[in-house]
């Protein structure tokens, strides 16, 4: 079966066209800039990326768009949209409503509408893209993979906040957690590179890019995860300020003379490496700084390191061991030195680098020493397959 895997945004929409026999990618694209103008990046397995500058007012028009390049004579991988056998869709929030993937159906669409003060910003973006391939597409099967659902097996110890508990019954605040697709993909394939049972097995997964989080994986299933009923929550990040004391946002709001919201957007979009070091949220810029001198620079990348450590230490604690740790995502997979750094707090794990295995930048690898009691592994992450997996599953 072909899959067609989408993930739509407020103003972008990345796709791939997957083979579920093979498991290879077809083609992989993004559509870009959609409501401005518009640019879709189009590139079929074994061929040149292909740019096509063309108006894109609706994601509607931006998938009418990926259709035709998915049939184009020239840079074409299927002859005719028939080939395509199921949509996947990546929904941001399925908020308590949603604990597996589904087959998307009116109720599942309402169920996702209900979700969407959840995430403002990213559920109403992916009812845009499942709304418009049913539209174009109203025949195939489509499936709805949430980013929250494989941590909805967290207990209620680990997911409730230490506020008054009416909160929670009345608008389900809790943690939540993210990039669940991408923990679950990671994790399974630890347990395979490792070679342990999966029902006695105990991984800590450290999803690190602009957005990063660190899930608790026991026994295959998520038991704690850092980031809560936003992604604001948790690790410092890119541009996210990561957990403070909340205080400090009436403190802000009070000296800066500032609104929450403007206070929100500080911590969301102006913290994180990028507020503590004053150069950029891109950590190569950041080394390449600290390699200049710039002090602060040099602290942004340390205070990272240090805080997925800590929350390392915090997850062997819950799960009373641990087995591996699993890097993925754009930083995970290609920074040496940061999981150096991190693995340099883990020696009371028993944990051991082999600093010439660590050498790598987005290759699957076990970058431990042989003797290291504590296996720690690279395994860059795919969403997309992840998403395609479930999607053929359900169909």
């Amino acid at each position: 079966m072909k899959v067609l895997v989408i993930n739509c945004g407020s103003s972008s929409l990345k796709y791939q066209l997957i083979d579920s026999e093979s498991e290879k990618a077809l083609a992989v694209g993004l559509c870009e800039r959609i409501g401005i103008d518009g640019r879709l990046n189009h590139t079929p397995a074994g061929g040149e990326k292909v740019v096509i500058n063309e108006t894109m007012d609706t994601h509607e028009t931006a998938i009418k768009l990926v259709l035709e390049a998915l049939t184009d004579n020239n840079h074409g991988v299927i002859k005719s949209l028939d080939e395509i056998g199921a949509v996947g869709h990546r929904v941001v929030h399925g908020g308590e409503k949603f604990a597996s993937s589904t087959v998307i159906t009116d109720e599942v669409i309402k169920g996702i509408e209900e979700c969407n003060d959840l995430a403002p910003l990213h559920n109403p973006a992916n009812l845009i893209g499942i709304n418009a391939c049913k539209s174009l597409m109203p025949n195939v099967p489509m499936v709805a993979v949430f980013d929250t659902a494989f941590h909805q097996t967290m207990p209620a110890k680990a997911y409730l906040y230490g506020i008054p508990y009416e909160y929670y019954e009345k608008y389900k605040i809790r943690r939540y957690g993210f990039h669940g697709t991408s923990h679950s993909y990671v994790a399974t394939r630890a347990i395979d590179m490792v070679g342990l049972d999966k029902d006695n097995s105990k991984i800590v997964v450290c999803h690190l890019g602009n957005g990063a989080s660190v899930t608790a994986v026991l026994n295959g299933k998520s038991v704690d995860t850092s980031m809560g009923l936003t992604p604001l929550e948790g690790l410092i990040m890119g541009t996210r300020s990561g957990s403070i004391d909340p205080a400090i946002i009436e403190f802000i709001a009070n000296k800066e003379n500032k609104s929450i919201e403007e206070v929100m957007n500080i911590l969301n979009k102006k913290s994180g490496v990028l507020g503590l070091s004053g150069v950029s949220s891109d950590f190569r810029d950041l080394e390449n700084a600290a390699t200049g001198g710039n002090e602060r620079a040099k602290l942004a990348t340390e205070v990272f390191a240090y805080r997925v450590a800590r929350y390392i230490g915090s997850y062997v604690a819950a799960m009373n061991g641990v087995d591996a740790i699993a890097f993925t995502a754009g930083l995970g997979e290609n920074d040496k030195n940061i999981r150096a750094s991190v693995s340099s707090y883990l020696g009371f794990l028993g944990i051991t680098i082999d600093y010439e295995k660590n050498n790598i930048r987005g290759k699957e690898s076990i970058v431990s020493t042989e003797d290291s009691k504590v296996k720690v592994c690279v395994i860059p992450t795919n969403e997309e397959l992840a998403i395609a997996r479930e999607t053929v599953a359900l169909i």
